[in-house]
């Protein structure tokens, strides 16, 4: 329906509704306002003629007759007096419940008018998430992003040796551009220093270079440097590289997350929720993209319609906390060991979920176990062997701590 032909359908309606209302008040007005008054002036009449009548038949004697004519005429004319009295009253309740009935008229297209949209059609759900596909299937380019977004020009706080470094280490990726290593190398640090146009170029040759030994994690390291680059916007080549990647491994966490913030910037909270919920309740704590997760899913929850709570951070109590700031430095070393070699205990004999091996894994490095380490990469590795997105994971712990994958 369009706009002109809502509004007459509105106002035919509207018109209807008044003259039914105006119908009911006008005849509660009246049924309310005649009958006693009335009813009265018509018995006080009725006795006036049988005082008449009596008199004339010879039953009643003239004197109190008069007496009667008298008294009964006096409450003849107190009760037409007080029926003219209700009827000019009873013009009042009517034309007030027509004023509140134009009132609340008026209001109502005032509200509309204000809040609603006039003139325009109608726009079913189904409509609007076609419109907004459409928009996100047209949104800026990559290119445009990078353009719009603001510049950096280095990190001034680099180390005058790493940047000497980084200087040798283009010229050896530029001497042999085929070479692994140096392209991950290369996009790593020029990323870092914000040159992404240069990490982006590396990473994409590294994938190049790899063909079809090119992992997930080389996708969404190429996924995130252009994210960055675009000021945060995730564009139509960089959903490319997403798809490329969950392809690998779908259950791929930092493209899973990139892939629901896209969806968010896009306009479907919907579809961002989907992916967020569950990659926020299937992760470490301290895993990167837990945080921005925690930071957004309650409003793209909202925005979807979802109610949802924020599930707590586990973690030690307060009390905990205030014991561990009492301990002496070997306390609190020892008290670490102990917790990290009971989970690894209980690891290596009953086994767990994948997020309990990449943190330990995590916490043996720190601790300066490295064979530990291995073994217990070794062990879940064997454990997950059939499940692509632990094994990337697993992968993911051993590179962070210096192991062999």
């Amino acid at each position: 329906m369009d706009g002109y032909g809502f509004w007459i359908a509105a106002g035919i309606m509207v018109a209807m509704v008044a003259v039914v209302l105006g119908q009911a008040l006008r005849r509660g007005g009246a049924q309310a306002v005649a009958p006693a008054g009335a009813e009265d002036v018509a018995i006080y009449r009725d006795q006036l003629a049988e005082v008449d009548r009596d008199l004339a038949r010879g039953t009643l004697p003239a004197t109190e007759a008069q007496r009667l004519k008298v008294e009964i005429s006096r409450r003849l004319l107190a009760a037409d007096a007080r029926s003219g009295e209700r009827r000019a009253a009873g013009h009042s309740p009517l034309l007030a419940g027509l004023a509140v009935v134009a009132l609340a008229l008026a209001g109502a297209a005032w509200l509309y008018w204000r809040l609603g949209a006039p003139g325009y059609a109608d726009l079913p759900l189904a409509a609007r998430l076609a419109q907004i596909d459409a928009d996100f299937a047209h949104r800026p380019s990559q290119a445009m992003d990078e353009a719009a977004a603001p510049r950096m020009d280095g990190v001034p706080q680099a180390d005058p040796k790493l940047l000497e470094l980084i200087a040798q280490l283009r010229q050896v990726v530029k001497q042999h551009p085929d070479d692994v290593k140096g392209l991950g190398f290369l996009a790593r640090y020029e990323g870092a220093l914000g040159n992404f146009d240069a990490a982006i170029t590396a990473q994409r040759h590294l994938i190049a270079v790899k063909g079809t030994q090119a992992t997930a994690e080389d996708q969404t390291t190429l996924a995130e440097l252009m994210i960055f680059a675009a000021g945060g916007l995730v564009s139509p080549e960089t959903e490319q590289v997403l798809i490329a990647a969950l392809k690998l491994d779908p259950r791929n966490a930092p493209a899973r997350y990139y892939s629901g913030l896209m969806f968010a910037q896009g306009g479907r909270p919907d579809r961002a929720f989907a992916l967020w919920r569950p990659l926020l309740e299937e992760s470490a704590p301290d895993a990167p993209w837990v945080q921005p997760i925690r930071d957004q899913i309650e409003a793209v929850a909202a925005a979807a319609g979802v109610r949802y709570q924020l599930p707590a951070v586990k973690g030690p109590s307060a009390g905990d906390m205030a014991a561990a700031a009492e301990m002496t430095p070997e306390e609190r070393q020892q008290m670490i060991e102990g917790m990290v070699g009971g989970l690894e205990a209980r690891l290596m004999a009953e086994g767990g979920p994948v997020e309990d091996w990449t943190r330990l894994i995590g916490a043996l490095d720190v601790l300066g176990a490295t064979e530990r380490a291995q073994s217990a990469y070794d062990r879940a590795r064997a454990a997950y062997a059939a499940d692509p997105g632990a094994l990337s994971a697993l992968q993911a712990a051993a590179r962070a701590a210096g192991l062999t994958p």
